[in-house]
């Protein structure tokens, strides 16, 4: 019993389990369908959770993995109790990693970079996803048939969004926040309507995902969530990619000005005008090479 490596037995069923130091890798099938399991806290130092480690531990209710960067294929698939996933660490997610915990109502993953096919299906309770600005790809059907799911959390990534079918039947689906300081850089614009007009563009998907259809079949009827988030990210991008190439025109207007007056050309550069720069925002657009900071 490959378990025996994480825990001391003692008698009875084991419910509580603490991963040592001295391992970084929690092998496939380590755990799976162990059912009394309720609580799994890992060492920093375990970095990777391989294969079905956990799946089908139907009474897992808490896992803290503060190191882990990877949770591999069906790591947690079939963990119906599960409530309580801290992962702040967590960059690569497989396949049916968090399939059917169905109790799950809400995860961060702020360092979150691939997020597999099928990650999150079938988790009924699921309302609130957030991820950061590290995040790459979702790949097909992550979100299918979370119906329960209302806000999630995005950066604005042209090419994350890879299939049409990644929030087929996530009917209550209603409400996206952009992860990042880009409002910080929004009020930083120079001109009001500027502002204004980034906003709006910002807040349109909150007034256009509601009424979008979510889709009820996988091959027939994908709906249209992906497709509206997708098409309202490069929406933004564009008037972004604007509104910085006007702010910097004004940036070089500004510095001629000031040496016109007299104003040493070094004092501009390193004392003034870096109080008129843009706060950063790193982005990504398609037929954008690399990527651009406002």
């Amino acid at each position: 019993m490959m378990a025996a490596e994480y825990f001391t037995y003692t008698g009875g069923d084991v419910t509580r389990i603490r991963i040592h130091e001295s391992l970084t890798v929690i092998p496939r099938r380590a755990f799976y369908g162990r059912r009394n399991i309720e609580e799994v806290i890992c060492d920093a130092d375990v970095e990777t959770i391989e294969l079905w480690a956990f799946a089908f531990c139907t009474s897992l209710r808490r896992v803290i993995m503060p190191g882990v960067k990877v949770v591999s294929d069906g790591a947690f698939c079939g963990c119906e109790a599960l409530t309580d996933v801290q992962c702040s660490e967590l960059e690569i997610i497989g396949l049916m990693a968090f399939r059917h915990c169905k109790s799950l109502t809400s995860i961060n993953l702020p360092s979150a970079k691939i997020i597999g096919g099928t990650v999150f299906k079938y988790c009924t309770a699921l309302t609130d996803v957030k991820f950061g600005n590290k995040l790459e790809r979702i790949e097909r059907c992550a979100f299918i048939g979370c119906r329960s799911l209302r806000r999630i959390t995005l950066p604005l990534k042209d090419s994350m969004i890879t299939d049409d079918n990644i929030f087929t039947g996530c009917a209550n689906l209603e409400h996206v926040d952009l992860a990042g300081g880009i409002h910080e850089t929004v009020a930083a614009l120079q001109l009001e309507e500027w502002k204004n007009d980034l906003n709006e563009e910002i807040d349109s998907i909150n007034q256009i995902l509601p009424t979008a259809r979510a889709g009820g079949d996988l091959y027939n009827d994908v709906g249209e969530k992906a497709i509206v988030i997708r098409t309202w990210i490069r929406a933004v991008l564009r008037k972004i990619i604007h509104y910085k190439a006007q702010h910097h025109r004004l940036l070089a207007d500004a510095a001629t000005t000031l040496e016109f007056v007299s104003l040493p050309k070094d004092i501009v550069i390193e004392n003034v005008l870096p109080f008129l720069e843009l706060p950063s925002y790193t982005f990504e657009v398609e037929g954008w090479e690399g990527e651009g900071e406002m």
